[in-house]
């Protein structure tokens, strides 16, 4: 008796089995939630950072090297570059840190100096929590420079004088809390963008092998509804192929 099929059960077959792994490679909801969830955790560590950290004030005092009559330029150029790499040493060793009413360890953590590429000057700039405290210390290093420069006047043939005061100042320079949120937003955002790309793929997340790409293997039964195929011998074998009976169309 001859198999009775319905006419186009085959595809109808191939494509249940093809929309299968695409409901499993449905994005999870929990997913999508990783981005927005890491900028408010982001935002709200920098705001609280912001907050509960203490200000910092900073002030900056100016020292210009003067070259003396009949003195080349160019070596006071030289000599503001020395005194700004150990602007802090002579000023620990000098009574700036008496003036500032600090200790030495932290007047040299919390000064440094910078010289002008185009002028002899050089900047100092002190941090502290306390504003009074920022601009003494910066002054008192300054002041430190130039009896350092009045004692070597006889050698160097150049004068430090100081150019400009430090001002007591009035307002922070570390980042407020509304800015401490937003780059913790912004920060939280990129680590969670970052999350779910270098994520692993499960394996139900694999592309399934193209339609006809792979043969069922040797010896399975084929699927309900569908019928195999008699195989056919090539034309080099020389043998006619037995007519296969037809199926009967409903």
């Amino acid at each position: 008796m001859t198999p009775r099929t319905i006419p186009g059960a085959d595809r109808l077959v191939r494509l249940l089995r093809l929309a299968r792994p695409t409901a499993a490679r449905a994005p999870r909801p929990g997913r999508v939630w990783t981005v927005p969830a890491a900028v408010l955790a982001g935002a709200a560590a920098g705001g609280a950072y912001g907050l509960l950290a203490t200000p910092e004030y900073a002030a900056t005092s100016y020292v210009v090297v003067v070259p003396e009559e009949r003195s080349d330029p160019a070596a006071a150029m030289g000599l503001a570059q020395a005194y700004g790499r150990v602007a802090t040493d002579i000023a620990v060793a000098g009574d700036a840190a008496v003036w500032a009413r600090v200790t030495p360890a932290e007047l040299r953590a919390s000064v440094t100096a910078a010289t002008s590429p185009d002028a002899p000057m050089i900047s100092v700039t002190a941090r502290s929590e306390r504003a009074r405290t920022a601009a003494a210390m910066a002054d008192g290093v300054a002041r430190a420079l130039v009896q350092k420069g009045a004692h070597a006047r006889a050698g160097t043939h150049v004068s430090v004088v100081q150019f400009a005061r430090a001002t007591t100042p009035t307002a922070p320079v570390s980042p407020s809390a509304p800015l401490a949120a937003l780059v913790g937003g912004s920060g939280g955002g990129l680590l969670g963008g970052l999350a779910l790309l270098v994520r692993p793929r499960r394996a139900a997340d694999a592309r399934p092998p193209a339609e006809g790409t792979a043969a069922p293997a040797t010896g399975t039964a084929p699927a309900p509804g569908t019928t195999a195929a008699a195989a056919v011998p090539g034309p080099s074998s020389g043998t006619a192929a037995a007519a296969a009976p037809q199926p009967e169309t409903v």
